[in-house]
């Protein structure tokens, strides 16, 4: 039962023959249920006749059990959503139909002759733990360009010569085709595809061949570190800085930590990739270091200053380096992170910001001119005058990704303009499709969001630019600078991979810390003063956090209930805090900074499991964030 008011074992009766780890449906009161045997040979409760499962589902591996029972406990959630990550229901098999891998991957590349001598040092630390048998957590840092995912090939094929498996992490599903490719380049049909753009028997039908040991390397967004890999070896955790590897839902874990976890159960080699490491990763790990790009130098990289331009989104300078493209050919990369026209509707009369009447946060107008939560999905027409004073005079703030592509059309049409956003890629086969548009084409600009920025290697793309470097700058979270620093510096290494190349930064603040070092490539000394800054102020990884966000139907019940909660819990504690109001729910917080975690994130799910019947009669929703990546 995923219920925190049911959150605690139930004892019932097994034939000898089943184990831990066996998926058994049971019932339940009145219905059937599915439950996963966690201890065997247990005395029944004093008076209680126990009654029999009715059927074993599946077998799991003892490890994801355990694995399972931790992300339970230190995330502060129940064991019956923790074990929803790892044995989802089955649905019935499709029958004889393509693997998603055929149709998602794009055309892989071929093992290159000889590795680097930094390759080949690394690779030798990690199989060397491989063969002795232990755990090991590393990074394995150096420029875009330098040669990680090489590594991860390398690592993966000498886990298969060991008979053991492989999972590799990417953080969105933007980057899979393109990995997807290399991985089946290299290992063909022993590759298996886990994200949530599959459907559930696709799922179902990877999950049972990746259990049979027909799939022993998995190539999957978060959720695939879950997959049940029979003797996993190595977890590959590819853009380990990237933020979309935390779930933001309950259990609200993150799969960078779950992967070092199940590393240790399972006597595996984890290696964490990254060109711009996280403060939290570059203070910790050992290090496995890989210089330079392997092809040539970083591009430089030039600031425009918007301050001194007259165009927005598209400066002088931009539209001339673009100019040069639709002249003499070549691919550019442009990348703004928000989507659909403008982030915001302002009327100029009397200063209304059009908002969601569900959440506190602005409509974001769409090209097909309707106004949109993208919290919530509620929708609206745009309209023609204020709907509180009646003036006309509405302005457009800033730009999205479907204005800046219109820009392009009106400005320079003879360029292909492919864009790749949250709203482009919903259909099965369009993210690869628009990827593989971009890769074979000429006189190109892939226009999108952060997808754009991660992890993609394409010939000839002889331009990178960030449309607006300050949108993540204001952001009222301790990360912002960081996220900025890395969101530039990523995107500055789209370019110039195989020819030299050009990256073109705008931005209103020059002069920012993050912009500057990006602008050099100097990641060392980005995150020495970001760690430095972190220490004076308590900020992981010196500490951690933890934070409890209550939502309710009236503004004060969430506050009142976090009060209490915190009388009940040590440590310091900030807060309790109201928060903007979400899908019509007012909502409030409570943050802990502490150096034992899994300790107040359990305390707080005891707590909040004995309170769970007053919280549901109030109607109040609890969630509780270990190490939450967002404010």
């Amino acid at each position: 039962m995923t219920a925190r008011a049911l959150a605690r074992e139930f004892t019932y009766e097994i034939p000898d023959e089943v184990g831990l780890g066996a998926v058994v449906e049971v019932r339940f009161g009145n219905a059937k249920r599915r439950g996963v045997v966690t201890e065997v040979d247990v005395a029944p409760p004093q008076g209680i006749k126990t009654a029999a499962v009715e059927r074993v589902v599946e077998e799991l591996p003892p490890a994801l059990v355990e694995l399972a029972l931790w992300v339970a406990d230190y995330y502060g959630s129940t064991p019956g959503r923790a074990f929803q990550l790892v044995a989802p229901v089955q649905r019935k098999a499709r029958g004889a139909r393509p693997q998603p891998a055929e149709r998602d991957a794009l055309p892989g590349e071929a093992e290159p002759a000889e590795l680097s001598a930094t390759q080949v040092s690394a690779l030798a630390q990690i199989v060397e733990r491989l063969d002795a048998g232990q755990s090991a957590n590393y990074l394995l840092y150096g420029a875009t360009g330098s040669g990680k995912t090489e590594v991860y090939l390398q690592a993966c094929a000498a886990a298969l010569e060991r008979d053991r498996g492989a999972i590799v992490l990417v953080p969105e599903i933007a980057l899979t085709p393109q990995t997807l490719g290399r991985f089946r380049a290299r290992f063909g049909e022993r590759i298996a595809l886990l994200h949530s753009a599959l459907t559930e028997a696709e799922r179902r039908d990877e999950r049972a061949r990746i259990a049979r040991g027909e799939a022993p390397i998995v190539v999957g967004a978060r959720s695939a570190v879950f997959a049940p890999v029979p003797r996993l070896g190595v977890i590959c955790v590819d853009e380990e800085h990237d933020a979309s590897y935390k779930q933001e839902s309950d259990p609200r874990y993150d799969a960078r930590t779950v992967a070092a976890k199940r590393a240790a159960l399972e006597r595996a080699v984890a290696v964490f990739g990254s060109a711009t490491p996280r403060p939290e990763t570059w203070g910790s790990l050992e290090r496995l270091e890989l210089g330079g790009r392997l092809a040539g130098p970083l591009p430089s990289v030039r600031i425009v200053d918007l301050r001194r331009e007259a165009g927005y989104p598209l400066s002088a300078p931009l539209l001339a380096e673009l100019g040069a493209i639709a002249e003499g050919g070549g691919k550019a990369i442009l990348l703004l992170n928000r989507r659909g026209i403008a982030p915001a509707l302002h009327c100029r009369a009397c200063g209304t910001t059009l908002r969601c009447e569900n959440c506190d946060v602005a409509l974001v107008l769409h090209a097909d001119r309707s106004l949109r939560c993208h919290h919530c999905g509620y929708t609206e027409g745009e309209p023609e005058t204020c709907p509180v004073c009646g003036s006309t005079e509405l302005a457009r703030l800033g730009a999205g990704t479907q204005r800046l592509e219109r820009e392009l059309e009106s400005k320079l049409p003879e360029l292909e303009r492919i864009r790749l956003d949250a709203d482009t890629v919903e259909r099965p086969g369009a993210l690869a499709a628009a990827l593989t548009r971009f890769a074979t084409g000429d006189k190109v600009v892939l226009v999108g969001t952060q997808m754009v920025s991660k992890g993609h290697h394409f010939p000839g793309v002889a331009l990178a630019a960030v449309v607006d470097a300050d949108t993540g700058l204001g952001m009222p979270d301790f990360r912002a600078e960081e996220r900025t620093f890395q969101l530039l510096t990523q995107l500055a290494g789209r370019s110039g991979r195989d020819a030299p190349g050009r990256v073109l930064v705008q931005t209103f603040q020059p002069d920012s810390r993050a912009i500057e070092l990006a602008a050099r490539h100097d990641v060392p000394r980005f995150l020495a003063s970001e760690l430095e800054r972190r220490r004076e102020l308590g900020y992981p990884p010196f500490r951690h956090l933890v934070r409890i966000v209550v939502s309710g139907p009236e503004p004060d019940t969430p506050l009142q209930a976090l009060s209490e909660l915190k009388t009940r819990l040590p440590g310091d504690l900030l807060g309790p805090a109201p928060l903007l109001r979400l899908r019509g729910k007012f909502r409030a917080q409570l943050v802990a900074k502490t150096d034992q975690p899994r300790s107040i994130a359990a305390q707080a799910g005891r707590l909040l499991s004995a309170a769970a019947p007053a919280m549901r009669r109030a109607g109040l929703s609890v969630v509780v964030d270990v190490d939450p990546q967002g404010f």
